[in-house]
């Protein structure tokens, strides 16, 4: 069988918060916290929880944007979790981000073009005519055009500043593109027609997405696969259908419950979580979710629930999650 896309196993991020010479004083913060995770070739896994909870540190992570505090990242079979920068660079064409604010991540100085053809100057397997060539090709592809070339960045609306990240990002032909909330930063009007065409080069260029979100409508929409996570863990995955239709984790019951409903006349129970979210400086002993989960025992403060299978199909880290679903 060949192997997955992109497997973590026990990936872990740690950011140091209080320096000492002595380890024992030292304080870190733990964004990512012992992930496993399986993607295939043209899968795409939606990352959903609250924020904070690690989601964009997970995918720079992946994408060795962060170095690699614990655990192992395979890419195609390969491991390249102590890969140097000079390793790395024949995978940066193969794994790319979409930032989630295009303003930013787009250079002010730069025109359009510059911006685009900056992947493939890095990559330096193309004569100056072919990477204009190219460039074009990509802004027609992201329904764009030449005719935006020598634009800059404030010349243009937040959907077209979106398309040209997205251009920039796929102009190199990845095989993994890490979509850090793409649409978050975009008026609501123009959201549906850049998922459309997200979903569009990802059928066209065999894509596998890890698509990082807080939008469950986006999440449904979009998505093969989802991965909720709380606190820097992963509590639950499960295909998209399995996991809005019977959600297992307390956590994952509560988010869904949040969901809006476009009918006045269904009425909806919408679980409230009481508490704070705990510091992840601080992260409490046993399952992280026990402080404000409503089924939680004297057992749940103690014991650290891990990722186990449920009939083959999906995974879910609860202790108690076959009696509240019973």
């Amino acid at each position: 069988m060949a192997a997955p896309l992109l497997e973590i196993r026990n990936l872990q991020k740690r950011f140091l918060v209080k320096k000492s010479f002595k380890e024992a004083d030292r304080v870190y913060l733990k964004a990512v916290d012992g992930v496993d995770l399986i993607m295939q070739k043209g899968e795409t896994v939606d990352l959903v929880g609250e924020s904070g909870c690690g989601k964009s540190t997970l995918g720079r992570t992946i994408l060795k944007l962060h170095s690699v505090s614990g655990g192992q990242i395979f890419y195609n079979g390969t491991e390249i979790t102590n890969y140097s920068v000079d390793q790395m660079m024949p995978y940066r064409k193969k794994m790319q981000l979409i930032f989630q604010d295009p303003f930013a991540s787009l250079n002010p100085r730069k025109t359009v073009f510059q911006s685009v053809r900056s992947p493939l100057d890095i990559a330096g397997d193309l004569d100056r005519e072919q990477k204009r060539q190219k460039v074009i090709q990509m802004l027609d592809v992201v329904g764009m055009g030449e005719k935006y070339l020598n634009k800059y960045p404030h010349e243009m609306s937040g959907g077209q500043r979106q398309r040209i990240v997205i251009a920039r990002a796929l102009i190199n032909n990845p095989e993994l593109v890490v979509c850090d909330e793409p649409v978050s930063a975009l008026d609501v009007s123009v959201r549906s027609q850049v998922l459309n065409l997200i979903k569009d080069l990802q059928e066209q260029m065999n894509l596998a997405y890890l698509f990082i979100s807080h939008d469950l409508s986006v999440v449904q929409y979009i998505c093969d696969k989802v991965a909720v996570m709380y606190l820097g863990k992963i509590v639950e995955i499960a295909d998209k259908q399995d996991l809005f239709a019977h959600p297992l984790h307390p956590y994952t019951k509560a988010l869904l419950s949040a969901i809006p409903v476009p009918d006045i006349h269904r009425k909806k129970e919408e679980i409230i979580l009481e508490g704070e979210v705990p510091s992840p400086l601080h992260p409490p002993k046993g399952c992280r979710f026990h402080t404000r989960c409503p089924y939680a025992t004297e057992r749940c403060s103690q014991e650290t629930p891990q990722l186990q299978d449920v009939d083959g199909k999906r995974k879910v880290a609860c202790l108690r999650y076959q009696e509240i679903n019973d």
